[in-house]
């Protein structure tokens, strides 16, 4: 009993609420990966096997439902509290950061059109030597010797990978370490623009006044890159209308790897994240090698396992670097 006569909350309903959590956690991380494999090699499936070659129409498609169900999620269901845009120097900056945001998810999909998706991840996994770049130049933040010296791996891995992949395409390479970049300076770029406690969103918020503008910004360079890609895109729907519910899907499906990885990042802690982004790359590129079959050399997983091992000793070292 306690103090007030109530009973105490029983041993068997304390280990009912963590059972109940763990499988919410479960059910999170489920939703994240696939939600994020799907929309990668749903991206791969149309641009190279279905032979829809559209990718700025194809990420136009991603932000115009980004904007949509961001919307739907903060103001009708409300995920998250909605937070105000508060100057038009906030807006720029989120302008600039979207524009950044285009250029990444745009070289990420040109470049699914011409690598398979093993080498895609491979190279993708090299963000951490990009975002120490970046870091450095942009912000002088220096990391320790030891930070530094993980990221050789990470390099090295690529580059071994490089040579041993039988189906590398060195325009496909350079778009894919574009996105790779471009992703790793959006990072950099929100913690300098968006710095001050008056301008920080949550990645739901920014995705909200992101995507709107990242769609403005795609429109023109969709109607000049990609000439007559709505004429197209309906005589295929004539011919097969399959077109129209992939597309579909696949645009929810890019919206939901943004909500995924916000709940699992606030229902997760970081270690855990780690852990799930790390893993997250490998059953990525086994998953695609099942269902593409395209060909993979010993070199190039012993390439790729060398710079997923050197990501894991730099987030491990950067996390020792940031204890007080």
């Amino acid at each position: 009993m306690t103090a007030k006569g109530g009973s105490a909350p029983s041993p068997g309903g304390t280990g009912a609420a963590a059972g109940t959590g763990r499988l919410f956690t479960v059910g999170l991380v489920t939703a994240w990966y696939s939600s994020n494999i799907g929309v990668l090699l749903l991206n791969k499936y149309l641009l190279s096997n279905y032979g829809f070659k559209y990718p700025i129409f194809l990420t136009m498609c991603h932000m115009s439902a980004c904007a949509l169900l961001s919307y739907a999620a903060i103001a009708w269901l409300r995920v998250v509290p909605m937070q105000l845009v508060r100057s038009r120097v906030q807006l720029a900056k989120i302008a600039a950061l979207s524009l950044v945001f285009c250029g990444s998810v745009v070289s990420g999909n040109v470049s699914l059109r011409y690598l398979p998706v093993s080498f895609n991840q491979a190279v993708g996994a090299t963000t951490p030597f990009f975002t120490a770049v970046f870091a450095y130049i942009m912000t002088v933040k220096r990391e320790s010797w030891v930070t530094y010296l993980t990221l050789v791996p990470v390099v090295t891995g690529v580059i071994i990978a490089s040579g041993g992949e039988p189906s590398f395409h060195l325009f496909g390479f350079i778009m894919c370490i574009g996105a790779t970049a471009a992703r790793a300076l959006k990072t950099v770029l929100q913690g300098i623009l968006l710095s001050s406690e008056g301008e920080k969103l949550n990645s739901m918020n920014l995705l909200l006044y992101m995507a709107p503008i990242a769609v403005i910004l795609l429109l023109p360079a969709t109607i000049f890159m990609e000439d007559n890609v709505v004429g197209v895109t309906i005589q295929l729907a004539k011919k097969d209308f399959k077109i129209v519910w992939l597309l579909l899907f696949n645009s929810c499906l890019a919206y939901f790897v943004n909500l995924t990885n916000f709940l699992v990042t606030k229902h997760t802690s970081a270690l855990t994240l780690q852990v799930l982004g790390n893993a997250k790359g490998a059953v990525a590129v086994v998953v695609s090698i099942m269902i593409f079959r395209n060909p993979v050399s010993i070199t190039g997983m012993l390439g790729y396992t060398l710079t997923v091992i050197g990501v894991i000793l730099y987030s491990e070292s950067k996390k020792r670097s940031n204890k007080p």
